[in-house]
């Protein structure tokens, strides 16, 4: 049937801040959503608390309010509005669970609200576990053996009955919380007093361990004519055990016969019917036996979910794009794929390359956690590479970590103990793929890989196989390896950092120009959710050596926009907004704009964002070939974070042009040592300071400077290795744990101002005159990291002399690094003395706070100065704000036992929340206020 039309205005319900096990993905979906309805004349209203997000924007919603997710907010939205209808599938296991909350006092009832996309039914009988395995029972749907515990002698009485080892999973919560595995009786009664507390309705499964069985996803949408179409199917790489957050994943599958698959299918199929009648997306997820290929269901989302995201990513299938015009009414078959734009929305997408998912973890902020992976989600965000073989885009994947590593080995830093690779094997954490490489590499066999890691002999064969090449180009030199070898190589995703060390005594640039003139070089192939079977005007494209070139170079003026790769502590969601804004101002500006990025969560690697999209890794040699590709104006690295920073380097040394501030001044401000001089030279208070390359330096140092001390390397992301210090003994220790993590890098040491107050500003420059975009106060002291500091817009109790050389500090540092663009500048205060303790020249993780604060579209502004198609006197800047508005950090700390929660000068916020306030006596701030006195005074 065509669309509802008594549907006029619809409420999307948004996740909130980020969080471990609900990230940016929803931002992704949120957005897509708003968009698809706006398409259809239907006024959007969105209400989310995270500042951070492009779904918050102008260009998303017709209505944007930026409240706690809460039943007041969304009757005080109600009283607002006229809202027909609301969707709560954008928005994970928060929207869901608000609306369940909303529908059980009655709210969508007295204000005439339609749920839509999915019915409370439907998802109070998959958050249920009981209520889910006794429909599953009902339909003839196999599950393993399990009973419901709502108390502690209940839970233990049916351990004793189903035996171990068991499975906890507690009802209505997020990422696996409070879930695990228990092994022994021992571990049992921690665990369910662990999975009763954090299940909201104090109950849990108990289910018999089904440990070392494959695990898969199907993504489903269906309509109101019932029609169900099956959009990806996602292998796990990891067996059962691992929550799929934090396994590897690989689109489509490939160890499931054709059988089982159609099983599954039927499956996932007769599933979703069984839960309610609604339309919408759908995620399912089941186990295989590896023996016989038994089946069984592990459990059902329906809502848009974390694989949604990978799943449209993975196909080209805008899958929360069709899920929202379902919901308001339109079938499958009257929609045509907005992709291909010729084929219709039923038409089940096909592949023909593979896409692999690798989590990025943060267990480096987390001090004290245990890293063993489970059943409780422990990654902060993803990256996805494609290629036309699995390990091509496993390589790509590896790339796109940014943890240092080349590829999948290969890089000089592996694991030659084979006790402690055994012992990775067996407990998985972060870096096993590595080690299962590091394990072949030494000659372990296949055999025995599989017995610790009981992962699909398919997966090892093709890891495996990497080390036979490897073995055979050490025969050669970089003038004689056979083209077809080289080909090989690349072919199965080497970058040529990775041959050049396995050569030896020859540089990245030095293959880099043998296969150039081998004549072996990247095509790029598009995703287009037909595998060619269509045309196909898509403008998506990743990199292959296989076959033609398909992606077609106009003769327009061209800008990159390089992204900020994967989500993790310390740069977020928030350089994605960034990053959306960037590609926006360049097409306002007349310019092919062109996106660069491997996070498939993101709103920036949606189909129709940018001109352009390459699904690439954020890596120099990808970059490197993209740019000869496609001759650009120019790239911009401000809007990226620290992941596009870091390839400045490499490209003012190719000459290739960098839009904004130069690198030259980028890297004064980057530079700690150099930006410190800069100071001096200016006559701008700064905290002493002096460079060590060694302990025996540093000591020299921390006597010259006083303790205590503040311990940093240069070029560091989200306080990376910062530690403050007091004497000595922990200076030593600091200095050369540093130096052996970060080897070849100098370490800063700066005198530490104990009980000094923080403040920060954000400011744009057009190489002249400079705008103050935003001035805020930190609740925390100086030597909490700022992203963990709670900051108030505007200050409030800073007095006016402090605010005047926050602002003519900032002026002439802008100036003197002649900025153009945006410049972060963090600030100490101390006995009304303001010092500089660092500038970041680009988007900061603050100026979405600020833009939503003050509703000003400030990264577009930014990017236009970039361009030099503005200057700032071009703009008519007006801030709107009464009252103040504060930034909240949001932590995960319960995703891990024993993890050190105290703040320090190393970020460890996975998020934060917005708040509006009118005036200083609200009681929230009055909280903050007591807070910041209470830390002042220790």
């Amino acid at each position: 049937m065509p669309k509802d039309s008594s549907i006029k205005s619809v409420l999307i319900i948004g996740s909130g801040p980020i969080i471990i096990g609900q990230a940016c993905e929803f931002d992704y979906s949120g957005s897509q959503a708003a968009r698809s309805l706006k398409e259809e004349g239907i006024e959007v209203t969105l209400i989310n608390s995270n500042p951070a997000t492009i779904m918050t924007d102008k260009v998303t919603a017709d209505h944007i309010y930026l409240l706690p997710l809460t039943v007041d907010s969304i009757i005080q939205i109600l009283e607002e509005r006229k809202i027909d209808a609301v969707l709560p599938t954008m928005g994970g296991q928060t929207a869901l669970n608000l609306a369940i909350e909303a529908n059980e006092l009655g709210v969508w009832q007295k204000y005439g609200v339609r749920m839509i996309g999915v019915d409370v039914h439907a998802i109070q009988t998959t958050e249920d576990r009981e209520k889910f395995r006794q429909l599953m029972v009902e339909i003839g749907i196999p599950v393993a053996p399990s009973k419901t515990a709502t108390s502690f002698l209940e839970g233990k009485e049916i351990a004793q009955e189903i035996g171990f080892p068991l499975v906890i999973r507690p009802s209505f919560t997020l990422g696996g919380t409070g879930g695990s595995f228990v092994h022994k009786k021992e571990e049992f009664e921690a665990a369910l007093m662990r999975g009763l507390q954090a299940s909201p309705t104090h109950e849990v499964l108990v289910e018999k361990a089904v440990l070392g069985w494959k695990e898969y996803e199907l993504e489903l949408l269906r309509d109101n004519n019932d029609n169900v179409c099956i959009i990806c199917s996602i292998e796990n790489f990891d067996p059962m055990g691992i929550h799929t957050g934090d396994s590897i994943t690989v689109a489509p599958a490939m160890t499931l016969s054709d059988t089982c698959y159609q099983t599954m299918r039927d499956m996932a199929i007769k599933m979703m019917r069984s839960i309610g009648n609604f339309a919408g997306g759908c995620n399912v997820q089941f186990a295989v036996n590896p023996e016989n290929e038994e089946l069984i269901s592990i459990e059902i989302n329906p809502r848009v979910s974390r694989s949604s995201a990978l799943a449209s990513k993975a196909t080209g299938y805008p899958i929360a794009k069709i899920a929202s015009k379902l919901a308001i009414g339109y079938n499958l078959d009257e929609l045509n794929n907005p992709v291909t734009k010729t084929t219709s929305a039923y038409f089940e997408p096909a592949l023909d390359y593979v896409i692999v998912k690798i989590p990025r973890w943060n267990f480096d902020k987390f001090k004290g956690a245990d890293r063993e992976l489970g059943l409780q989600m422990k990654s902060v965000g993803e990256v996805m590479g494609i290629g036309r073989t699995f390990i091509e885009a496993l390589q790509k994947a590896c790339q796109s970590l940014e943890i240092g590593r080349s590829g999948l080995g290969a890089d000089g830093k592996q694991l030659r103990n084979l006790e402690e690779i055994a012992n990775s094997l067996q407990h998985p954490s972060w870096n096993r793929l590595f080690h299962i490489k590091d394990a072949f590499s030494l000659g372990v066999p296949i055999s025995s890989v599989e017995k610790m890691t009981r992962i699909d002999r398919w997966f090892l064969t093709q890891i495996q196989d990497l080390v036979r090449l490897e073995t055979e180009l050490k025969r050669f030199n970089l003038t004689n390896i056979p083209r077809e070898l080289f080909v090989e190589l690349k072919e199965k995703g080497f970058s040529d950092e990775q041959i050049a060390w396995i050569l030896q005594n020859v540089t990245e640039e030095d293959v880099y120009k043998r296969r150039k003139e081998l004549g072996i070089k990247r095509v790029y192939k598009i995703v287009d959710t037909c595998a060619a079977e269509f045309p196909s005007p898509t403008n998506y494209f990743y990199s292959t050596f296989d076959g033609e070139n398909e992606s077609v170079v106009t003769d327009r003026k061209k800008i990159i926009v390089l992204g900020s790769g994967p989500n993790r502590i310390g740069q977020g969601i928030e350089f994605d907004y960034s990053c959306v804004h960037g590609l926006l101002a360049a097409k306002e500006c007349g310019y092919e704009a062109i996106m660069i990025n491997c996070n498939p969560e993101t709103v920036s690697t949606d189909f129709d964002m940018a001109d352009k999209l390459y699904f690439e890794p954020v890596f120099w040699e990808h970059l490197r070939e993209i740019i000869e590709l496609e001759k650009p104006e120019g790239v911009i690295v401000q809007l990226g974070g620290q992941t596009a920073l870091k390839l400045s380097r490499k490209l003012e040394e190719h000459g290739i042009k960098i839009i904004g501030t130069t690198f030259r001044d980028m890297d004064i401000a980057e530079d700690r040592g150099f930006f410190s001089d800069l100071l001096k030279d200016m006559n701008i208070p700064y905290p002493k300071y002096g460079v060590a390359e060694t302990a025996e330096e540093a000591i020299e140092v921390a006597a010259h400077v006083g303790f205590p001390v503040l311990v940093r390397p240069s070029y560091v992301l989200g306080g990376q290795g910062m530690k403050i210090v007091i004497n000595n003994e922990e200076l030593e220790t600091a200095v050369i744990g540093l130096l052996g993590d970060l080897p070849g890098n100098r370490v800063l040491i700066d005198h530490f101002l104990d009980r000094a107050e923080e403040a920060e500003v954000d400011c744009i420059c057009d190489g002249e005159d400079v705008h103050i975009i935003g001035m805020m106060e930190h609740i925390e002291p100086a030597g909490i990291h700022s992203g963990d500091s709670s900051a108030v817009l505007p200050p409030f109790s800073l007095s006016e002399n402090v605010k005047k050389q926050m602002e003519d500090y900032s002026i002439k540092l802008s100036r003197a690094l002649k900025v153009k663009g945006l410049l972060n500048i963090q600030f100490a205060i101390k006995e009304e003395k303001v010092y500089v303790i660092e500038a970041n020249p680009r988007a900061s993780r603050t100026v979405p706070f600020i833009a939503k604060a003050y509703d000003v579209p400030y990264i577009n502004i930014a990017t236009k100065i970039m361009l030099e198609a503005k200057k700032l006197k071009d703009f008519v800047i007006e801030e709107k704000l009464t009252g103040y508005a504060i930034k909240e950090p949001v932590f995960s700390f319960n995703k891990f036992i024993g993890v050190n929660k105290e703040l320090g000068p190393e970020m460890k916020s996975t998020g934060e929340a917005i708040r509006f306030i009118k005036d200083l006596n609200d009681p929230f701030f009055r909280n903050l206020y007591k807070e910041k006195s209470m830390y002042l005074s220790k």
